[in-house]
């Protein structure tokens, strides 16, 4: 019996050896490449960075709004209000329209680009959180783990895939921005940003962003880290917060690998 368990023993010892090591998750910092004017009363539910500019969609009843913003100074060039008793969510820009979600009403609106004149609107079940788009499918959040992806054209959703980090689900994600072939997300109620695949859902590295803004921006009114754009043309990432009054360029800088 002896000579049996050792070898049992000896056996798992050079399965171990041959196995390979379970792959860690990258995790990631920042620097800090410049910092521009943020309306610290906008409720910040979506961004996205186009030719130049920054579309914006805020939340809140009775506040939501939906802005086209200069980058350099924080100016909103453009804007309308959603009717209060919407509460505004993701954004997302595609086909020179822009997709608007709602927060619990399971009504989206659709937009022209250039004149924000609203064209349709479009249903869908359950709460509405944020939305990105790779130029022919657009994703939904909805503050789970899992993800919608719909046809940019109709609107119609095509299939879901649930977002795992090492098989552990990852939930409340919220804002999204697709970003070279990846899809960054936002962690609500966390200084965090998940970067994950759009074919599958498997996590592919953790973002933190604790300490970008400071103590002495920080105030009552601020709540949390919630939008991220990206310039294509540019490579530059840009992110900021609910009722923050700065937006940041940032650059990622690997720490090491973590599991979550």
């Amino acid at each position: 019996m002896a000579a049996l368990r050792r070898t049992f023993i000896l056996a798992l010892c050079a399965l171990a050896a041959i196995a390979p090591a379970t792959p860690q998750t990258p995790l990631y910092g920042y620097q800090v490449v410049h910092v521009y004017p943020h309306d610290r009363t906008a409720f910040t539910q979506g961004l996205e960075f186009r030719a130049g500019f920054l579309y914006e969609g805020t939340g809140l009843e009775g506040r939501s709004t939906l802005r086209k913003v200069k980058l350099e100074t924080g100016e909103v060039l453009q804007q309308i209000n959603l009717a209060p008793e919407f509460f505004g969510e993701g954004i997302t820009v595609v086909n020179q329209q822009i997709i608007e979600l709602t927060w619990r009403s399971q009504i989206g609106f659709v937009y022209e680009q250039s004149s924000f004149r609203r064209l349709r609107f479009f249903n869908y079940p359950g709460e509405g959180w944020g939305l990105t788009n790779d130029g022919t499918q657009i994703y939904m959040s909805d503050g789970s783990a899992q993800i919608r992806c719909w046809d940019a054209g109709s609107l119609l959703e095509k299939r879901r895939f649930t977002v795992r980090d090492a098989g552990h689900p990852v939930s409340l994600l919220n804002e999204l921005e697709y970003v070279g072939g990846e899809i960054y997300a936002n962690v609500w109620q966390s200084d965090r940003i998940v970067r994950f695949s759009p074919v599958d859902g498997k996590v592919l590295g953790w973002i933190d962003l604790s300490g970008l803004l400071s103590a002495a921006d920080r105030t009552e009114q601020v709540d949390v880290l919630n939008g991220i754009a990206y310039d294509v043309l540019g490579d530059r990432l840009f992110v900021t917060g609910k009722l923050w009054p700065k937006l940041f360029e940032i650059r990622l800088v690997p720490k090491r690998a973590t599991r979550k």
